[in-house]
């Protein structure tokens, strides 16, 4: 190899981040900070506690929560395999009688999810382990030693050697999880939880979609099913939107049912049957929803269908009297919260335990996805996984949309200047400049001490940089005196003060530096 090629090779890799996944940088993190700072002032006005659940969970919750037919899960999730602590990573071909003998043993006592498939696979694999060994140990000679060996490799990466778990790809089905786990149904009920943080799906990145995204999120678990619940929580997110001025908000509301209830059984069989009439003029993914959830269909955004959804039945005409009670009472209820809301009967949750009350907020600047928040009641959800039966209701904001309207609609990113940089100069000074950036700092100022002596137009060049408000100036006369000098940036003006004057005099000047 020549001399330039093992330089080439010695070169470091450059790595950058992987597909569908971005880093969040200064100054626009300050507007994630404000908004999710936003949420938890306005959440917690009405009650709610925040909850962090892990940001991977079961696989099985999921399956169960969301649908194992569901893309979400079938497609989109991030799942591996926690093999379990007691068996040897990578063990040698020598080694994998002991191996298999321990694979058994975690079998047999369920540390290895005991599945058709790892009976299977396990059978086989101990099978040819017996024609393998016999050749390793000499006991025997085969002609199809390779063939063997490689089938009982095959059998061992087959099976599943660990539980399943996944990186959440939503929340709801870990927070109702929680709720069961610690006996929360023991608690004055309802529970009111909220969470925010980021969710993983292996969909294709678009614009204001990742697939490490954020979200901004609330459940509202036990108690009844009272319309004002369903009213506060979505004045609440209204609210939460209106504090952070985003522009162009639009509230869709409607009801789908109770799914124990013949409203609900019924309108999917109708519409169903509507469907199969106009089926030929309908794309492939309509054509499978038919089968698979004919409520999806309403959801298609293809210009080519809306002609012919509009002329599909509504769910408004089949609801029962409870749920056309229900409904009316939830409008009401807005109504008297002065929150204003757009009746949309194509919005649906396609999920069985998803009944009555569901909800999609939107805004400009996102296009045709161009929807921030969905949510809906749930009741028969914590049940589904275990608990006992429960009302609940939530939503959940895509926290990285909401961010990309606020910047389409103008709004700036808080600024990361510093209120004050200090200026020192002489070895006296560097120890006054210290106590003083620990005593503003104390105050609730942002200050910027520079490590090294700069010569005094250079630092205040530096602050200027940085954005800094003020340039408090420190050298062996300021020590001695004690009266230390401020200097304004913007218009250069400049005052002597006492350490004390100083912090009032920055106090009582511009109150939006605290």
């Amino acid at each position: 190899m020549s001399e330039g090629a093992a330089k080439k090779e010695e070169k470091p890799r450059k790595f950058q981040a992987i597909r569908g996944t971005r880093d969040l940088l200064p100054p626009e993190t300050a507007r994630w900070n404000l908004v999710e700072q936003t949420a938890h002032e306005v959440f917690g006005t009405y009650g709610f506690g925040e909850i962090r659940v892990p940001i991977f969970e079961s696989t099985e919750l999921f399956a169960r929560a969301v649908g194992g037919e569901t893309d979400i899960v079938s497609k989109e999730m991030y799942t591996f395999v926690e093999r379990s602590e007691k068996l040897e990573p990578n063990p040698k071909i020598a080694a994998l009688g002991n191996f298999l003998e321990k694979v058994r043993q975690l079998y047999d006592t369920a540390e290895i999810p005991e599945t058709d498939r790892n009976d299977l696979y396990l059978g086989r694999a101990e099978d040819a382990w017996k024609k393998v060994e016999g050749v390793l140990h000499r006991d025997s000679t085969s002609a199809t030693f390779v063939d063997d060996l490689d089938q009982l490799i095959t059998c061992i990466d087959a099976m599943q050697l660990g539980i399943r778990l996944s990186l959440r790809p939503e929340a709801t089905a870990a927070v109702c999880r929680a709720y069961i786990e610690h006996g929360m149904q023991q608690l004055p009920q309802p529970v009111k939880l909220y969470y925010m943080g980021p969710m993983f799906r292996r969909e294709r990145p678009q614009k204001g979609r990742y697939r490490q995204f954020y979200q901004i999120g609330a459940e509202v678990l036990g108690g009844g099913d009272a319309p004002a619940i369903d009213a506060e929580v979505i004045e609440m997110v209204m609210t939460f939107l209106d504090r952070l001025d985003l522009h162009g908000v639009q509230l869709d509301i409607n009801s789908i049912g109770h799914s124990a209830d013949n409203c609900r059984r019924g309108y999917v069989e109708t519409l169903k049957a509507a469907l199969e009439k106009v089926k030929d003029q309908l794309g492939q993914d309509s054509q499978r929803r038919i089968e698979t959830n004919p409520l999806r269909v309403l959801d298609s955004k293809l210009e080519s269908e809306q002609g012919i959804i509009a002329t599909l039945p509504r769910i408004a005409d089949h609801l029962c009297d409870d749920c056309k009670t229900h409904y009316a009472a939830v409008k009401h209820q807005l109504e008297m919260r002065g929150v204003i809301y757009r009746e949309n009967w194509r919005l649906v949750r396609g999920l069985d335990y998803y009944m009555r009350t569901t909800f999609e907020i939107t805004a400009q600047g996102l296009g045709s996805q161009n929807a921030v928040c969905g949510g809906g009641r749930y009741d028969g959800l914590v049940e589904l996984l275990g608990g006992p039966p429960t009302k609940g209701i939530g939503f959940a904001i895509g926290e990285d949309r909401l961010i990309l309207s606020l910047q389409e609609s103008g709004k700036a990113p808080a600024q990361q200047g510093r209120d004050v940089y200090i200026a020192w100069m002489g070895e006296r000074a560097h120890a006054t400049a210290i106590r003083a950036a620990k005593d503003l700092r104390k105050a609730g100022f942002s200050v910027e001490l520079p490590p090294v002596e700069l010569k005094f137009g250079k630092a205040l060049g530096q602050a200027d940089k940085l954005g800094a408000k003020y340039a408090l100036i420190l050298g062996d006369n300021e020590v001695s005196e004690g009266l230390w000098t401020l200097k304004t940036l913007a218009d250069g003006s400049q005052a002597k003060f006492t350490e004390p004057e100083l912090l009032e005099h920055l106090r009582n000047s511009d109150s939006s530096l605290l």
